[in-house]
């Protein structure tokens, strides 16, 4: 079992075999139980939306015709049931308005952890991502009332808001960091005491976690983009920013 974090959508995850690790864990799984494997994507749906970004992420994570795909809509006032990750060998919660999804995926979070621990694999692009830790940073822009990202990727929050989040790893986390310009706001994150530890994954980019309990030294990351790092200082500096590239193809 893993949990795979990827700082973009599939339309930005463009380095070959990024996927391939995610995949062949919920083939795995499925080859464990004796069955076809089943993959559920959730993605969040206005007016049929889910529908027309739904064939990007099965062409990204899979041959449609090896897999079945159990899509799992999330929709603006509705909570997704736990009967919705019941009996599948793999979880993927796609990109989208991340306030949205952890509203709507709350209510099952119980069964995503349940799932992850006994073996199942979870994908989480860019908003997947960001609710998946304990601590979930759900968008803003301004921190103590200054800017420190750009408003283009505040989700429509002014401030910089937290939510308890899925519980799948001890640190928070935020996406599209080189492209979009949000180390800034992870750093926020931090220096404000939001989080103990925040990291910022870049487009093409994957944080692997073995286990939920792994620590961030622990973990894999593959792409071609970075996974910046942030932690409170011990020095008189208020935050300490590390840079990790690619340890494996």
């Amino acid at each position: 079992m893993s949990i795979f974090l990827v700082g973009g959508g599939p339309d930005t995850t463009t380095s070959p075999g990024l996927l391939t690790p995610f995949r062949v864990e919920v083939e795995s799984h499925a080859k464990a139980q004796a069955r076809r494997p089943r993959l559920a994507i959730a993605l969040f749906d206005h007016q049929g939306s889910a529908q027309r970004y739904l064939p990007d992420y099965v062409r990204a994570l899979a041959d449609a015709e090896a897999m079945d795909i159990e899509p799992v809509l999330v929709e603006r006032g509705h909570s997704v049931g736990p009967e919705a990750f019941a009996d599948v060998d793999g979880m993927c919660v796609a990109g989208g308005p991340t306030p949205e999804y952890l509203a709507g995926l709350n209510g099952a979070g119980h069964a995503i952890r349940a799932a992850v621990l006994s073996g199942v694999p979870y994908l989480g692009f860019s908003a997947g991502a960001m609710i998946a830790p304990g601590i979930a940073l759900l968008g803003g822009y301004r921190m103590a009332g200054y800017d420190v990202c750009p408003r283009e990727s505040s989700e429509g929050l002014d401030a910089i808001t937290v939510r308890r989040g899925l519980g799948l790893v001890p640190f928070s986390v935020d996406v599209h960091t080189a492209q979009a310009g949000t180390l800034g706001r992870t750093m926020a994150l931090v220096e404000s005491g939001e989080a103990a530890t925040a990291v910022g994954i870049d487009e093409d980019t994957c944080l692997i976690l073995d286990e939920p309990t792994a620590s961030i030294d622990e973990c894999r990351v593959t792409g071609s983009g970075s996974v910046w790092v942030v932690n409170p200082s011990t020095n008189h500096i208020p935050v300490v920013v590390s840079r990790r590239r690619a340890t494996e193809a």
